[in-house]
């Protein structure tokens, strides 16, 4: 009789057991929470991402940590420059555009005529810097000026010693990012204010910002420009300058003065626009929005850029939410 009442007990244990998990596996997964993707932590499906070299090495750390924990969804991220990944997004190609500029009138006008409405997220600030080999030892700043004097199509100046007699009697050679670059758009605004600038056998471009920071640390006599985290991966062989505007001492980029926004006029927030139609049909776009907003921050610090302020992402991740309304 004993073994019998012991038997019916563990019989009803088992039974209450059953009706809990049932109960628990109903409110954990309702038929809405999954239809939306939201509620499970079971994210699938596919995710494009294009645009800016600048904010790459951002994108690629998130989207590497992502899939740790999000193994089912696959994330592509290319560079075809901010321009390139404005041309993809405008025409609804692709979820997100990294840029390290504002979107341009024209390519919002064309979003808006193929029924496209694009968001910006700020991820960081960065400070473009103006960087030499460490073979170089005779330049460790340069002014706004001289700048303009380097890299405009209409300056003299093709050597060294045209902008200092002291300076070595050879050749400048440049290495710029390409056209469709947000970088090049930037330093072609804020230096060279909209005027063309030198293109030749002494000039190279390139959307890869590594072949610039390969061109540049294997010559004493070139100069080139591109984002701060390709600069702080390669300081054993780079030298970034310090630019002076006005009377202003000159500064170099850090972390420091690149938030504080004294290295200027290079410094510059860091964006990616989110394609709303796909954040509103894809809960996978959606859940690797949230997932960018709360580790955006760490992102860009692990690889060389500066963090914004924490309650700008969390004011950014309020706005995100609404975007699916």
């Amino acid at each position: 009789m004993k073994n019998f009442k012991s038997c019916a007990l563990m019989l009803m244990f088992t039974l209450v057991l059953g009706v809990l998990a049932a109960c628990g596996s109903s409110e954990g997964n309702s038929s809405e929470e999954v239809a939306s993707g939201e509620g499970s932590k079971e994210v699938s499906g596919s995710i494009s991402i294009d645009g800016s070299s600048t904010v790459f090495p951002i994108m690629e750390n998130l989207t590497y940590m992502y899939n740790q924990e999000n193994p089912d969804v696959n994330v592509s991220v290319n560079t075809s420059g901010s321009g390139g990944g404005f041309k993809k997004s405008t025409a609804g190609e692709i979820d997100l555009s990294n840029a390290s500029r504002p979107i341009k009138e024209e390519e919002q006008a064309k979003a808006e005529e193929n029924g496209i409405q694009l968001e910006p997220l700020e991820l960081g600030y960065d400070g473009l810097s103006v960087v030499v080999s460490q073979q170089n030892d005779f330049v460790d700043e340069l002014s706004v000026e001289q700048l303009k004097q380097i890299f405009l199509e209409s300056s003299d100046v093709k050597k060294w010693s045209d902008l200092n007699p002291e300076w070595p009697e050879e050749e400048i050679k440049i290495f710029s990012p390409g056209h469709d670059s947000g970088t090049f758009d930037y330093f072609n605004e804020v230096i060279l204010e909209e005027e063309p600038m030198k293109e030749g056998e002494n000039t190279t471009l390139s959307e890869d910002d590594n072949v610039l920071v390969r061109g540049v640390k294997n010559d004493p006599y070139a100069i080139g420009f591109f984002g701060y985290a390709y600069y702080s991966e390669n300081e054993d062989s780079l030298k970034a300058l310090g630019i002076s505007e006005g009377e202003k001492e000159a500064v170099k980029p850090n972390p420091e003065t690149i938030q504080d926004g004294s290295y200027t006029p290079l410094s510059r927030p860091l964006y990616t626009y989110v394609n709303l139609n796909a954040y509103k049909e894809k809960s996978q776009v959606r859940d690797f929005v949230q997932y960018t907003l709360n580790n955006a921050g760490k992102a860009a610090e692990e690889v060389g850029y500066v963090a914004l302020p924490e309650d700008k992402y969390q004011e950014q991740l309020k706005e995100a939410q609404n975007w699916a309304e």
